[in-house]
């Protein structure tokens, strides 16, 4: 820690604002120089880390996970575990700002949710002593992407450990308001793959 800036903001002030706004990025989006600070640093790294606006035309990473804690608090009441659903939609991109690459005029982002799987950690290991919390929260950002492995049958899929290690209601809900938080996005196209993916990993 030492040689860094600690944010003043407490974990109880986060933790509110996650579990009972209606729109939580408003009261992000108002913390202007407090996201210098560590470890709000590690979120702040994402409004500088494009996205292809094929699939992100809301811009960068910053402005997709805004929209898509904003959607999961629209739904939060339905998840098993509030509290990890919500800081799980806050951190499921951590890990882009370490991973997110030009290839051939195609940005990528590569492995982003096993990098922020750890990134995840070290960030909430700042706010709480938790083990069990922390790891539940690592292990949903290590898994969001698993909707799009299993519905398109990739091989980075691993349903086995994804079920051992998550909550699968809750992840689906989770891959669920990734794909919904961007703009333009077909709600009843990704409300059947939800139920596709549910039925699928069964």
């Amino acid at each position: 820690m030492t040689n860094k800036i600690i944010a003043n903001i407490t974990f109880e002030e986060l933790n509110k604002h996650i579990l009972e706004d209606a729109s939580p990025s408003l009261y992000f989006n108002s913390l202007d120089k407090e996201l210098e600070k560590y470890p709000l640093n590690l979120l702040a790294k994402l409004k500088k880390v494009e996205q292809s606006p094929k699939y992100h035309p809301e811009g960068n990473v910053w402005n997709h996970t805004m929209l898509v804690l904003d959607e999961g608090a629209k739904v939060r009441v339905e998840s098993h575990d509030t509290k990890v659903f919500m800081w799980s939609a806050l951190l499921h991109d951590i890990g882009k700002p370490d991973n997110t690459r030009v290839r051939k005029g195609r940005i990528t982002s590569y492995d982003h949710d096993r990098v922020g799987a750890k990134v995840s950690i070290e960030f909430l290991e700042h706010y709480t002593k938790d083990k069990e919390f922390i790891r539940k929260v690592s292990m949903m950002v290590r898994y969001h992407m698993h909707m799009l492995y299993v519905l398109k049958d990739l091989p980075f899929a691993n349903i086995s450990e994804m079920v051992k290690d998550t909550d699968v209601h809750d992840l689906a809900l989770l891959c669920r308001c990734d794909r919904l938080g961007r703009i333009g996005a077909d709600k009843e196209l990704e409300n059947n793959n939800y139920k596709k993916f549910l039925e699928l990993i069964k």
